[in-house]
């Protein structure tokens, strides 16, 4: 039986009930009106028997209805945090609630709100796509619904292969499979760790469409990715995992305000061998062997100071010929952070 299939039984199974849970018929009972924090993260630690610590007291609250992309390099606890969330990996110290529900004590009501779409490609080889899909449907006790399992095939363009054996599919396609099992059971928050990792541009698009529809109907998101270009065009808020530490969470346009980087470059008429004295102190380099003058600015603070910078260039008789902005992308924002924190 595939990993995810089994977590999914063993998590449900009446034997496996904690000691003041939900009972089964509290199974898909949730609060009338959801708080603004749908998932709350307070001062979670994991610490395996080796004795390797791979996430040390995050905090983090994820707000109904955001798109938030988790960014990290390998083994900074990304995986972990979903899979503790998801009711995959026990937390050592610490609580999660999902809709106000402790996804120890309620944990049944927690994870009926939760889908999961994780990076490795397991399910059963040899069963059809629609039986597939209409199972997950049915592990988390939904009544059967076969208009919704369609709709779910088509927007994923499945619905041709929906009589395909899994083992018959191409690996782009288990992914849509993998995706669609995840929303079989009509969540209200999707995690997905690495969707896109491997596959085709095709598929890529037209997950970040479903994405976007699923973020329109009120279905929160949950992403890790190593393509920061997506992060940036589809997360609403970037939190970057380092070393297992949340080492900050913020709105991506503010993120880009507070920690992104203008530049202005100027094509000179004629190289400068150095810069001239009266330009020290002036966040001023050179480039290309002395041709090109690059100026590194705050656009908040130092607006004012590029008519300055133009007026000394006058006064000094250093003449340009064209003129150009550039500005720090995602990308490269995270790069630095990573490097100045470790």
């Amino acid at each position: 039986m595939p990993y995810s299939l089994f977590a999914i039984r063993h998590s449900l199974s009446i034997d496996n009930t904690p000691p003041g849970a939900d009972l089964p018929g509290e199974l898909f009972t949730f609060p009338e009106s959801l708080m603004a924090a749908i998932v709350s993260v307070r001062d979670l630690s994991k610490t395996y028997a080796s004795g390797f610590s791979a996430l040390k007291h995050i905090d983090l609250e994820i707000s109904e209805g955001e798109i938030l992309a988790l960014l990290g390099p390998n083994g900074a606890g990304k995986t972990t945090l979903i899979s503790i969330i998801c009711g995959i990996v026990n937390a050592s110290s610490g609580a999660v609630t999902v809709a106000g529900h402790d996804i120890v004590q309620h944990y049944r009501a927690a994870r009926s709100l939760i889908g999961l779409v994780p990076q490795e490609l397991t399910t059963d080889a040899f069963e059809t796509v629609w039986a597939t899909v209409t199972h997950s449907r049915g592990l988390f006790g939904k009544r059967p619904d076969p208009a919704h399992i369609e709709r779910v095939l088509k927007d994923l363009t499945l619905w041709d292969k929906k009589d395909n054996k899994i083992m018959e599919l191409s690996g782009g396609m288990k992914r849509r499979v993998m995706i669609a099992k995840a929303l079989s059971h009509e969540p209200k928050i999707l995690f997905l760790d690495e969707p896109t990792a491997g596959v085709d541009v095709e598929l890529r698009k037209d997950m970040w469409a479903l994405v976007r529809r699923l973020q329109q109907s009120g279905v929160t998101i949950i992403l890790t990715t190593h393509y920061i270009a997506e992060a940036q065009e589809m997360a609403d808020r970037i939190g970057v995992l380092l070393k297992g530490e949340l080492i900050l969470t913020e709105g991506k346009a503010e993120l880009m305000r507070k920690l992104g980087k203008k530049q202005l470059i100027l094509n000179l008429d004629d190289a400068i061998p150095e810069l001239p004295a009266a330009l020290e102190n002036r966040n001023l380099s050179l480039g290309r062997n002395g041709a090109e003058l690059v100026y590194t600015y705050d656009e908040q603070s130092d607006g004012a100071g590029i008519d300055v910078l133009l007026t000394d260039l006058g006064r000094l008789g250093i003449r340009f010929k064209d003129l150009e902005t550039r500005e720090s992308s995602l990308e490269e924002i995270f790069v630095d952070l990573v490097r100045h924190g470790q």
